[in-house]
């Protein structure tokens, strides 16, 4: 069996929220509840009739919530209305932010120098507001000895603690040959 090394690579698209909201003629129910572009209630009335209101007024008639009983369809300018809730969506992908999850290699021979590193970076990480994953990958004879492995990252974890207020999130995991742990930082409460 052959294998294909040349995999294309197709970027992930982004699931984009499109409201498809009906407009004017493309409104097929009978009767509405209309609401103008003032915010005021005109009660239930037949679609041809609200179409009637919304172009003698010089707006558009859009179906906002087509499950309710009857549906509800407002008075409003649909352009400026599409404008605002794209400008929402985007304020509010703005405002999320996503949590990385950054790695940590470790030895269980690591150097003082080379922890101190390690530590800083994990510091740093924390700090931006990202998980940190730290890991040893075990070699040969380690294997046996996976308990120090053990030691190793507990007390590197307790050595970050004392530069950021943390806590683990994930416990200690061994799979196959590598043992890790994930920390997160921890939310400070203030109690006044």
């Amino acid at each position: 069996m052959r294998i294909s090394r040349h995999r294309r690579f197709r970027p992930r698209e982004e699931p984009t929220i499109h409201h498809k909201y009906r407009v004017n003629h493309f409104i097929n129910v009978p009767e509405l509840r209309v609401i103008d572009e003032n915010g005021e209630n005109l009660g239930v009335l037949p679609t041809h009739k609200a179409l009637g209101i919304a172009e003698e007024r010089g707006f558009d008639l859009v179906e906002v919530n087509p499950v309710a009983q009857p549906p509800i369809a407002k008075i409003l300018n649909y352009g400026q209305f599409k404008y605002e809730k794209e400008k929402e969506l985007k304020k509010q992908k703005s405002r999320s932010t996503e949590v990385e999850i950054k790695g940590i290699r470790l030895s269980t021979r690591i150097g003082a120098g080379d922890r101190a590193v390690r530590l800083k970076q994990a510091g740093e990480f924390l700090k931006e507001g990202n998980k940190v994953k730290i890991e040893i990958i075990l070699k040969g004879r380690e294997h046996q000895f996976s308990h120090l492995a053990n030691e190793v990252i507990l007390q590197f974890v307790d050595s970050v603690k004392q530069i950021v207020p943390c806590h683990i999130e994930q416990d200690l995991t061994r799979q196959g040959g590598k043992i890790s742990l994930v920390i997160t930082k921890s939310e400070i409460k203030n109690e006044s």
